[in-house]
């Protein structure tokens, strides 16, 4: 996915936004595991900008 001229990793399942794959991988195998999100793995979230602006 690339967002803002930067390269953004999304996790598929709660659509978080990160710069690093890594980050975006461990907070998709959480998701799907615990059916939750993980603070201290969406502390590594990239903070969404609005579309309409």
């Amino acid at each position: 996915m690339v967002k803002e001229n930067k390269d953004l990793y999304q996790c598929e399942e709660c659509g978080f936004d990160y710069t690093e794959r890594e980050w975006a991988e461990k907070c998709e195998a959480w998701c799907k595991k615990n059916k939750s999100c993980n603070l201290e793995i969406i502390k590594h979230a990239v903070k969404k900008v609005e579309e309409n602006q």
